[in-house]
């Protein structure tokens, strides 16, 4: 491939996962109803119709955003699990990885929580599934430490451990306004392993 053409690509890349970011924020800002193309390709510095080569269309980029998290997700639980075999280095293993998403991507967790109902009834399904893949993911690593416990106990201690999670960023900060990860992610860490442990 030429020089020229794999700058090319790169920047074409680039510019995708920018309108991604950009996307999530202003979608977790306004919702996705308050965001125009226009205003997307803005906050990446190209037109509104410019996003069109990367999207067919703002649901398109919606759909990417939470299918593609619930992906990663999925995916990241599993290579938690598998690297670690007892149950206590599992559901620490998969509380820390949670927290980090949860930390470093509460803009999408906004987005999931309010915008869901937007995308196309395909999508969301694929997303409610991969969703409760990774429910599962965390049922089987609980289970080792509750044995005796039914699945339904098991799905709503994860649940309410994801709760815990993914509402904490939201509010608490620094003085500065900024979020403290490091101690916020020890104490998440903590709580939510109380949670699943009691």
């Amino acid at each position: 491939m030429a020089t020229g053409t794999t700058e090319r690509h790169r920047a074409k890349v680039e510019r995708h996962h920018s309108l991604l970011r950009a996307a999530a924020r202003l979608f977790a800002e306004r919702g996705f109803s308050g965001v125009s193309l226009e205003e997307l390709g803005a906050a990446v510095g190209v037109s509104g119709p410019a996003v069109y080569r990367h999207f067919a269309n703002k649901q398109a980029l919606l759909a990417e955003i939470l299918v593609g998290v619930s992906r990663r997700l999925l995916d990241g639980g599993r290579e938690v699990v598998t690297g670690t075999t007892d149950t206590a280095g599992q559901l620490t293993a998969l509380v820390d990885f949670h927290v980090d998403f949860a930390l470093a991507d509460a803009d999408v967790i906004r987005v999931q929580d309010r915008d869901l109902a937007s995308l196309t009834a395909d999508d969301r399904a694929t997303v409610r599934e991969l969703q409760r893949s990774y429910v599962d993911v965390w049922i089987d690593a609980l289970r080792g430490l509750h044995p005796t416990r039914s699945t339904d106990e098991l799905r709503i201690r994860v649940h309410a451990a994801f709760g815990l999670i993914n509402s904490t960023p939201h509010t608490v900060r620094t003085a500065r306004g900024t979020t403290d990860t490091e101690g916020l992610h020890g104490i998440l860490r903590d709580m939510a392993l109380a949670a699943l442990r009691a």
